[in-house]
Formats: C-alpha cells, sequence, structure tokens
C-alpha cells in the first residue's frame, strides 16, 4: 500500500507537532500539511488530495464536528481532542477512530492501523504494523494464524514469526477483516482462513490447537457454515 497522504487540523502548535512527530514514526503515514483552522483546510483539500484527516474539534472559526457536517464525503478521519463527550456523534461523519488528549504512541497506532485496514481492505494485500521491541513489524494479515491474549499485552502468531504487542485482543480485533477472523475464547482470535480442522472444543491450525469456548462454540461452528 502506498504512504496515506495526512492532513493535521489543530489550532494548537505542540498539538499539530505531536502528532506529526507520531507519524513520522509510522511507515504508512505521510504528512502533507499542517493546518491552524478549518479555513486553512478548505484551501489545502480544494488543491490537494487526501487520505487521512487528524481532526481537533475545540478550534477558533468553527468545530471540527461542525466543519465535518458541511464537508460531506471526506476522508478518513482520527479525532484528536480533549473532549470525549462527542465521539458518539463524530463515528456519523467517517470518523474511524477518536483519540482523547493526550495521546500516547500505542493507542496512536491502534488508530492509524484501523485506517491502515480500511483501505487495505479495498486491495489484495492487507498489512498491519505493529509495535514490538522498540521496532514496528510489518504484518500481512493473510499470514496470520492466531492471537493470544496476555493480559496487557497479546500474542500474534504468524506464519513467519511469533509477535508481542501491547495492544488488547479486543482493539486487536477491531484492526482485522471482520469476515476472515473470529473470537473462539475469551483469550484467542483465530484466522478462519488458515484453520486446518475442528476436533471438539480444540481448532487445529498447522501444530496449534486454540480453545473453543462453550459460550462461543455455536457462534464460531456457525461461522463456517
Amino acid at each position: 500500500m502506498k504512504p496515506l497522504k495526512c492532513l493535521i487540523i489543530d489550532d494548537e502548535p505542540i498539538a499539530r507537532e505531536g502528532i506529526a512527530d507520531y507519524c513520522k514514526e509510522v511507515p504508512f503515514l505521510h504528512v502533507t500539511a499542517l493546518c491552524k483552522n478549518v479555513l486553512q483546510a478548505n484551501h489545502y483539500l480544494s488543491l490537494n488530495q487526501i487520505d487521512l484527516i487528524f481532526l481537533d474539534i475545540n478550534m477558533p472559526i468553527q468545530s471540527g464536528i461542525d466543519w465535518l457536517k458541511d464537508l460531506g464525503k471526506s476522508p478518513a478521519v482520527i479525532m484528536t481532542t480533549a473532549y470525549e463527550n462527542y465521539a458518539l456523534e463524530s463515528y456519523s461523519y467517517h470518523v474511524l477512530d477518536y483519540l482523547v488528549k493526550p495521546i500516547s504512541f500505542e493507542r496512536f497506532l491502534q488508530a492509524v492501523n484501523k485506517v491502515s485496514a480500511y483501505y487495505s481492505k479495498m486491495a489484495t494485500d492487507t498489512v498491519l504494523f505493529l509495535k514490538s521491541d522498540k521496532q514496528l513489524k510489518k504484518v500481512h494479515v493473510a499470514a496470520i494464524l492466531f492471537a493470544e491474549a496476555m493480559q496487557n499485552y497479546i500474542k500474534v502468531v504468524t506464519t513467519d514469526e511469533t509477535i508481542i504487542t501491547k495492544i488488547s485482543l479486543k482493539d486487536f480485533k477491531d484492526q482485522l477483516p471482520e469476515d476472515g477472523f473470529i473470537q473462539t475464547h475469551k483469550s484467542y482470535i483465530i484466522s478462519k482462513y488458515n484453520v486446518d480442522k475442528i476436533v471438539g472444543n480444540k481448532i487445529h491450525i498447522l501444530n496449534y490447537e486454540i480453545p473453543i469456548s462453550v459460550r462461543l462454540k455455536a457462534n464460531v461452528l456457525e461461522s463456517f457454515k
């Protein structure tokens, strides 16, 4: 996938630069402009094509939410704000994630991976970047066998390697294509396409056996029909 062209809109210089610095750490993001208000953003968007907007809410001239209402069709949007109470409303306007300041890099990475998955869903090769051992590792979704929760971390087992990354199982699942992955247990998500067989309450993938919980078994079996 080509790098996503990003526009950052925030009236606070420190906030703009902070998001820009985070973007520099992610290989699939390329910041093309920083705007301090929506007027600057409108002018830039009239001349340039953008894939992702990082958008603050509380700004002079016009709020981020009101601007999105007027904008109509927009690129993917990640809200970056100090206010939690606009989260539900924001998802009506092509907002893929909602980040509350101060924003950690781990939470930022979860959000942009969602955007990457969103765009890659339309391509043949879906890719995620997972933070592990102080580096970002490129992971092809097709190579993922399963993920296992381990307290505040998960273990992602692929055909090539095992990656330990700090993210919840739920947030990781949200980044994956819905039709290709299913939760079999409170601690496991598996790739349906890599399953070899199901025997009793176990799913077999290569040499691994993944448990199926009693609560989720009916849903798991139904998904394979």
